[in-house]
């Protein structure tokens, strides 16, 4: 195997190919990128750690073709490290030579052999806009447990009902929601997935560049398995299995309180006031007609507190929020005004979004966050 590539492209390609690699791969070969160069001038790269599979093309000029094994973080530091010239990589018997410029690098191979063959991308199931699934996507994971040992909530629910996808992802503690609208294949397409949320974020982030991303789903046929392609680049997961709890009916149908506030200034002053709020305890915001004011800290403790304009429909209310979470859910908004609706200073707190001070609130992407108890 013999050929030339852009240093750039080289170190792009690798870097997102090798991205998903296990640290301890049970098996070495896991560890590896395989390379397939073909007569054609195609470099084929992938990875697979028997969940998650990663596979690209980029061109190249081929010499000779063939197909290596190599480590993929060694080769992805190696082709980021080089000088921005192009890139020769040859084969000769068991070991790689990497050479830029001046620069010259010589890697082991592994058996490519033992490599396992990858999974079969599913049929495409529809397309989506790449920036719409980004952000719809970092909206929805905030929320995803990040605690292993509960593998249902380290994923994200996916309801597919013809044109519309709902997203949801809860930890217990705030649960997130978000609708939007895709192209499916066929207008009656019925589905549900539990996509692991690490991996639908990773996807979003490296295929959302593209104007137009396919999604491809395969369930109930022996393997279930989500594929995303865009731009050549081409990532598969197995489904998390398990029945993801009924999380859509702890919305509340009806809110009596409700208090509008900007959704900026809300997420400055939280951060102020945050800094003197010891680890894990909350700030608390006292909502009045017209304002709202934020504190943290008691007793002989340092302690903070700042007021802001807020609009509020129905009785004073105070509740008191862990400040992380509260920022996570103002920051997934993406309007200039957040309505936060009450049914009890106790009970669960809906966060959705409003374009002004006065109007309705935009139900497209909801966030449910409980509240911690506080001594009065």
């Amino acid at each position: 195997m013999k050929f030339r590539v852009e240093r750039d492209v080289l170190a792009e390609a690798v870097t997102w190919t090798a991205r998903s690699l296990p640290t301890r791969p049970p098996v070495p070969v896991l560890a590896g990128v395989r390379i397939e160069a073909d007569a054609a001038g195609t470099l084929h790269l992938s990875s697979f750690d028997y969940e998650v599979s990663a596979r690209s093309e980029v061109v190249a000029e081929v010499s000779e073709p063939g197909t290596v094994l190599v480590s993929g973080r060694l080769l992805a530091e190696i082709s980021r490290a080089l000088p921005a010239k192009p890139v020769d990589v040859v084969l000769d018997g068991t070991k790689v030579t990497v050479t830029c410029g001046a620069s010259r690098f010589t890697l082991l191979t592994m058996p490519v052999e033992d490599y396992p063959a990858l999974p079969v991308m599913p049929p495409l199931s529809g397309t989506i806009d790449g920036d719409q699934l980004t952000q719809a996507v970092a909206q929805v994971t905030v929320a995803a447990s990040r605690d292993d040992t509960l593998p249902l909530l380290t994923g994200v629910r996916v309801e597919i009902e013809g044109e519309k996808i709902t997203m949801l992802a809860t930890d217990r503690y705030r649960l997130a929601m978000r609708e939007l609208t895709w192209n499916p294949a066929s207008p009656d397409l019925s589905a549900v997935a539990l996509v692991r949320a690490r991996t639908l974020s990773d996807a979003a982030k490296s295929l959302g560049g593209a104007a137009q991303v396919n999604v491809a789903l395969a369930t109930g046929a022996g393997v279930d398995l989500i594929g995303f392609e865009a731009g050549g680049r081409h990532t598969t997961s197995l489904l998390v299995e398990g029945d993801y709890p009924a999380v859509r009916r702890l919305f509340p149908d009806e809110t009596p309180i409700h208090a509008v506030v900007a959704t900026q200034q809300l997420a400055d002053a939280a951060k102020r006031v945050a800094l003197v709020a010891e680890r894990n305890t909350p700030i608390r915001l006292s909502f009045t007609e017209g304002q709202v004011v934020l504190d943290a800290g008691q007793g002989d403790d340092a302690q903070a507190s700042e007021a802001l304009e807020a609009a509020l429909v129905g009785e004073d209310i105070s509740v008191a929020f862990n400040p992380q979470f509260l920022l996570d859910g103002l920051g997934a908004l993406t309007t200039d005004f957040v309505r936060l609706s009450f049914t009890h200073p106790n009970k669960p707190v809906e966060f959705t979004g409003q374009t002004s001070l006065e109007g309705d609130d935009i139900q497209q992407y909801r966030y449910l966050l409980v509240p911690i108890r506080f001594a009065s």
